[in-house]
Protein backbone atom coordinates (compact mmCIF):
# COMPACT_ATOMS: atom_id res chain seq x y z
CA UNK A 1 0.00 0.00 0.00
CA UNK A 2 2.88 2.50 0.60
CA UNK A 3 4.98 1.30 -2.23
CA UNK A 4 5.83 4.66 -3.98
CA UNK A 5 6.15 5.12 -7.65
CA UNK A 6 9.02 4.10 -8.87
CA UNK A 7 11.63 6.21 -11.88
CA UNK A 8 9.46 4.70 -14.85
CA UNK A 9 6.15 6.17 -13.36
CA UNK A 10 7.20 8.99 -11.90
CA UNK A 11 8.56 10.03 -15.21
CA UNK A 12 5.25 8.33 -16.68
CA UNK A 13 2.73 9.94 -15.01
CA UNK A 14 3.14 13.31 -15.94
CA UNK A 15 3.48 12.51 -19.96
CA UNK A 16 0.24 10.89 -20.03
CA UNK A 17 -1.33 13.28 -18.34
CA UNK A 18 -0.37 15.80 -20.89
CA UNK A 19 -1.10 13.20 -23.46
CA UNK A 20 -4.77 12.85 -21.91
CA UNK A 21 -5.38 16.60 -21.57
CA UNK A 22 -3.95 17.39 -25.02
CA UNK A 23 -7.02 15.02 -25.90
CA UNK A 24 -9.41 17.68 -24.38
CA UNK A 25 -11.12 15.34 -22.39
CA UNK A 26 -12.99 16.97 -19.78
CA UNK A 27 -12.38 15.26 -16.23
CA UNK A 28 -14.88 16.40 -13.78
CA UNK A 29 -13.74 14.35 -10.91
CA UNK A 30 -10.94 12.34 -9.99
CA UNK A 31 -11.17 9.55 -7.68
CA UNK A 32 -8.05 7.65 -6.36
CA UNK A 33 -7.06 4.51 -4.15
CA UNK A 34 -5.08 5.77 -1.06
CA UNK A 35 -2.44 3.55 -2.27
CA UNK A 36 0.98 6.01 -2.35
CA UNK A 37 1.37 4.86 -6.02
CA UNK A 38 -1.98 5.34 -7.17
CA UNK A 39 -2.01 8.92 -4.97
CA UNK A 40 0.77 9.54 -6.62
CA UNK A 41 -0.20 9.38 -10.22
CA UNK A 42 -3.46 11.01 -9.50
CA UNK A 43 -1.72 14.01 -8.42
CA UNK A 44 0.08 14.31 -11.35
CA UNK A 45 -3.16 13.79 -13.51
CA UNK A 46 -4.49 16.92 -11.25
CA UNK A 47 -2.00 19.01 -11.79
CA UNK A 48 -2.31 18.81 -15.43
CA UNK A 49 -6.32 18.70 -15.80
CA UNK A 50 -6.77 21.09 -12.64
CA UNK A 51 -9.15 18.63 -11.00
CA UNK A 52 -8.78 17.29 -7.45
CA UNK A 53 -8.08 14.16 -6.07
CA UNK A 54 -10.49 12.68 -3.94
CA UNK A 55 -9.28 9.87 -2.28
CA UNK A 56 -11.27 6.27 -1.47
CA UNK A 57 -10.17 3.14 0.50
CA UNK A 58 -12.79 1.11 -1.75
CA UNK A 59 -10.68 1.61 -4.78
CA UNK A 60 -7.28 -0.18 -3.77
CA UNK A 61 -7.35 -3.94 -4.87
CA UNK A 62 -11.04 -3.05 -6.27
CA UNK A 63 -13.53 -5.66 -8.10
CA UNK A 64 -14.66 -4.46 -11.59
CA UNK A 65 -18.07 -3.89 -10.39
CA UNK A 66 -16.90 -1.52 -7.66
CA UNK A 67 -14.87 0.82 -9.25
CA UNK A 68 -17.78 1.47 -12.11
CA UNK A 69 -20.17 2.12 -9.09
CA UNK A 70 -17.40 4.24 -7.91
CA UNK A 71 -17.69 6.25 -10.77
CA UNK A 72 -21.46 6.38 -11.01
CA UNK A 73 -21.77 7.60 -7.58
CA UNK A 74 -19.34 10.57 -8.02
CA UNK A 75 -22.58 12.15 -9.70
CA UNK A 76 -20.88 13.60 -12.71
CA UNK A 77 -21.03 12.43 -16.36
CA UNK A 78 -16.78 12.12 -16.56
CA UNK A 79 -14.67 10.76 -14.04
CA UNK A 80 -11.33 9.36 -14.20
CA UNK A 81 -10.09 6.13 -11.68
CA UNK A 82 -7.09 5.76 -10.45
CA UNK A 83 -6.22 1.93 -9.03
CA UNK A 84 -4.81 -1.36 -9.38
CA UNK A 85 -4.97 -4.46 -11.31
CA UNK A 86 -6.39 -6.83 -11.89
CA UNK A 87 -9.73 -4.95 -11.65
CA UNK A 88 -8.93 -2.01 -13.77
CA UNK A 89 -8.16 -4.53 -16.63
CA UNK A 90 -10.81 -6.07 -16.23
CA UNK A 91 -13.13 -3.23 -15.99
CA UNK A 92 -11.48 -2.14 -19.24
CA UNK A 93 -11.62 -5.37 -21.12
CA UNK A 94 -15.76 -5.80 -20.34
CA UNK A 95 -15.90 -1.74 -21.18
CA UNK A 96 -14.14 -2.40 -24.46
CA UNK A 97 -15.94 -5.56 -25.01
CA UNK A 98 -12.75 -7.35 -24.93
CA UNK A 99 -10.24 -5.01 -27.29
CA UNK A 100 -8.30 -4.06 -23.67
CA UNK A 101 -6.85 -6.94 -22.24
CA UNK A 102 -4.21 -5.51 -19.81
CA UNK A 103 -4.16 -2.03 -18.53
CA UNK A 104 0.05 -1.83 -18.01
CA UNK A 105 1.22 0.74 -15.30
CA UNK A 106 0.28 4.11 -16.15
CA UNK A 107 -2.40 3.78 -19.47
CA UNK A 108 -4.94 5.74 -19.91
CA UNK A 109 -8.38 4.59 -21.13
CA UNK A 110 -11.55 6.22 -21.49
CA UNK A 111 -14.62 5.54 -22.62
CA UNK A 112 -17.58 7.75 -23.79
CA UNK A 113 -21.35 6.77 -24.04
CA UNK A 114 -23.81 9.01 -25.77
CA UNK A 115 -25.42 9.76 -22.06
CA UNK A 116 -25.08 11.52 -19.03
CA UNK A 117 -26.73 9.17 -17.39
CA UNK A 118 -24.95 6.33 -15.88
CA UNK A 119 -27.54 3.78 -15.85
CA UNK A 120 -27.49 4.04 -19.38
CA UNK A 121 -23.69 3.64 -19.74
CA UNK A 122 -23.93 0.04 -19.83
CA UNK A 123 -21.13 -1.84 -21.16
CA UNK A 124 -19.46 -2.06 -23.91
CA UNK A 125 -18.87 1.54 -24.56
CA UNK A 126 -19.99 3.71 -27.66
CA UNK A 127 -15.90 4.24 -28.15
CA UNK A 128 -12.99 4.25 -26.40
CA UNK A 129 -9.38 5.71 -26.46
CA UNK A 130 -6.29 3.79 -25.30
CA UNK A 131 -3.04 4.76 -24.57
CA UNK A 132 0.48 3.47 -22.94
CA UNK A 133 3.25 5.09 -22.11
CA UNK A 134 5.52 2.97 -24.61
Amino acid sequence: HDRPLNARGTRNAPMMAKRLADTGVDVQRILSSTALRARSTAAAFSAELGVPVELDEDLYHAFPRTLLTKAAEAGVPSVMIVAHDPGLSDLASRLSNGRITHMPTCAVATFTWQTDSWEEATPPAESLRFATPR
